[in-house]
């Protein structure tokens, strides 16, 4: 069984965050989307993956030039992480997140480890289905205090999955 984690990070937040979760699951396999292709993607059994949010909810740079079409993710176990500013884009919170996961589930992924929206203060977001985050939603922005016990609560949630 391999498994790995793609992210795309303008920033460096979401790429730390990747490699806090690849650390505390044992994972090996890290790569950013600008680095990696679909082919590669494909090879694994397993896939985290992570965006940063931009502008008014869009995925983050180096997302857009990736070809989702290429994924073949049918019966693939797949979770999603992003990274949102509660605070200034309340209204878009982590909203590239939903767009990832849902360009994951057309191309035929399992979804697995969705988040309450408890303790976290926004107006709305695409990330949100059911009630739920999509993912796990973090913010280094306002509330980086909450990040690594968000993570290691998630981890304990989707390790099952990824273990």
């Amino acid at each position: 069984m391999s498994i790995a984690i793609v992210y795309g990070s303008s920033m460096g937040n979401t790429e730390g965050a990747a490699n806090t979760i690849a650390s505390k699951l044992g994972i090996s396999d890290v790569f950013n989307i600008s680095d990696i292709d679909a082919d590669k993607i494909n090879s694994y059994d397993k896939i985290l993956f992570g965006t940063s949010t931009w502008g008014s909810g869009d995925l983050q740079d180096d997302w857009d030039s990736f070809d989702f079409s290429a994924l073949k993710l049918s019966g693939k176990t797949v979770a999603v992480f992003g990274m949102g500013d509660s605070e200034s884009y309340s209204d878009t919170f982590c909203g590239a997140m939903g767009k990832l996961a849902e360009n994951l589930k057309n191309a035929g992924a399992n979804l697995v480890g969705e988040v309450s929206t408890d303790g976290y203060t926004f107006e709305s977001s695409d990330a949100v289905v059911n009630g739920k985050f999509v993912g796990l939603a973090l913010d280094n922005d306002n509330q980086e205090d909450q990040t690594e016990s968000r993570i290691d609560a998630w981890i304990e949630q989707i390790k099952p999955y990824f273990s």
